[in-house]
């Protein structure tokens, strides 16, 4: 993680502490409950064009660096970045879409454009060189705060561990998810007890939920919160 990203991160982390505060202030009308012990809705972006589905594969989406080879074809082998408007240009079949697609799904695309006009049975692959449209922000008491690249179904569980595990201070029962849905934010509280026990569903991340692990005993807004609501909750933040 470079020094930009660093910086970012702590600065969406502040801003997520004072979020937090605000709505400690405002006392119960500040949060609205929404369910206890259920999953956090999949985000607004879920059938964005890029986005990513936990419940399949990696979907490209604009920044994504892929690399296309057709083989015995060496001109048409080469490294494209997908486009803002999640389309790629190609040689012979010029602009393609790919946003919003699975890998085997673009191949499938590109070997019947080649197929149809230009080759006989192309042999097409398709490989994600760089993942840059779906990341995740770990923060708070992780060993390796930061963003991360989502490259494929990821639960809470999961994220904790891609950031190297928890700080030997984290605070077990202190796991919130942050996501955005319906332009606005949403929180759930977890234990990592009940996690790792199999008590409470794993949840499956999706591209820019934020997770932030708060320290065992320290006095901050977000342990104002987590312990201003069930263990297991979720809250909408209107903020």
């Amino acid at each position: 993680m470079n020094a930009l990203q660093a910086f970012l991160t702590r600065i969406l982390a502040v801003s997520l502490l004072l979020g937090l505060a605000a709505c400690a202030t405002q006392g119960s009308g500040g949060l609205k409950s929404v369910g206890r012990g259920n999953a956090l809705p999949a985000p607004d972006t879920t059938n964005a064009a890029g986005a990513y589905e936990g419940t399949s594969e990696y979907r490209l989406g604009a920044n994504d660096e892929i690399e296309i080879s057709v083989f015995g074809v060496q001109d048409l082998s080469k490294k494209v970045r997908i486009n803002s408007n999640g389309q790629i240009s190609l040689p012979l079949v010029g602009a393609v879409p790919a946003g919003g697609k699975t890998v085997p799904e673009l191949e499938r695309d590109l070997t019947r454009l080649y197929a149809s006009s230009y080759l006989q049975d192309p042999q097409v692959t398709v490989y994600v060189t760089e993942f840059a449209s779906q990341r995740i922000t770990l923060e708070g008491a992780v060993k390796q705060p930061g963003i991360y690249p989502l490259t494929g179904k990821t639960t809470l569980l999961q994220s904790i561990a891609i950031a190297k595990g928890l700080d030997p201070l984290a605070d077990l029962s202190g796991v919130v998810l942050f996501r955005q849905i319906d332009g606005k934010k949403m929180a759930a509280v977890y234990d990592m007890r009940d996690l790792r026990s199999g008590k409470v569903e794993d949840p499956l991340l999706y591209g820019e939920d934020v997770v932030v692990v708060e320290q065992s005993g320290s006095k901050t807004a977000l342990r104002r919160f987590i312990e201003s609501v069930p263990a297991i909750g979720l809250f909408l933040a209107p903020f």
